[in-house]
């Protein structure tokens, strides 16, 4: 199959590794069987290297001090399959102290369905109207707003302000490190 200029992925992204293989295919190569095959060939390559060039973005392990600091409870709520997330998060952020830590599993709806903030809503013991959900993506914002939560969108992810906004953000973010601005403790 044809090879997509780099920037291109990020439109893939955001919707389980599913969507993201069959946005990837070629239109005609969408039936099931290629894409169940490609997903296959994806999920084996993405366990054996899902940390290969993956750095936190700037500015997240001073904002992840700050927050842990004041006491304020972490948590992640993502699409990318939960064995992956769990693997990443050790790998990545385990001097962090995070409550709960969800990816994409079986039985689990996909985010923007808000089942996954719910059971997050339920493990920390915390009403939706006082957590404040990242993201960086429409499909974050809609989760956000259906689970009840306060939607902020970033800007150095994959998505522009245009998505995030049309799709609920009630604030806007550019650098980690304003999110201080916004959050009184």
């Amino acid at each position: 199959f044809p090879i997509h200029d780099i920037p291109r992925y990020q439109d893939f992204i955001g919707s389980g590794a599913e969507v993201m293989v069959r946005r990837a295919l070629p239109e005609d190569n969408r039936d099931d069987q290629t894409v169940k095959k490609c997903l296959a060939e994806f999920m084996e390559d993405y366990h054996e290297n899902f940390d290969v060039d993956s750095v936190l973005y700037e500015g997240i392990p001073e904002l992840l001090d700050y927050l842990s600091e004041r006491s304020i409870v972490l948590t992640m709520l993502t699409n990318k399959p939960e064995i992956i997330t769990v693997k990443l998060t050790q790998s990545l952020l385990s001097k962090w102290d995070f409550k709960v830590v969800m990816g994409s599993r079986e039985g689990l709806p996909k985010k923007p369905d808000p089942t996954g903030a719910g059971i997050l809503k339920d493990k920390i013991g915390i009403d939706g109207s006082d957590i404040v959900y990242f993201g960086d993506s429409g499909i974050d914002m809609k989760t956000a707003v259906s689970a009840g939560m306060v939607p902020v969108g970033v800007l150095w992810g994959f998505r522009g302000q245009e998505e995030l906004e049309s799709e609920g953000a009630k604030y806007i973010i550019k650098s980690p490190m304003d999110i201080t601005e916004m959050i009184s403790f």
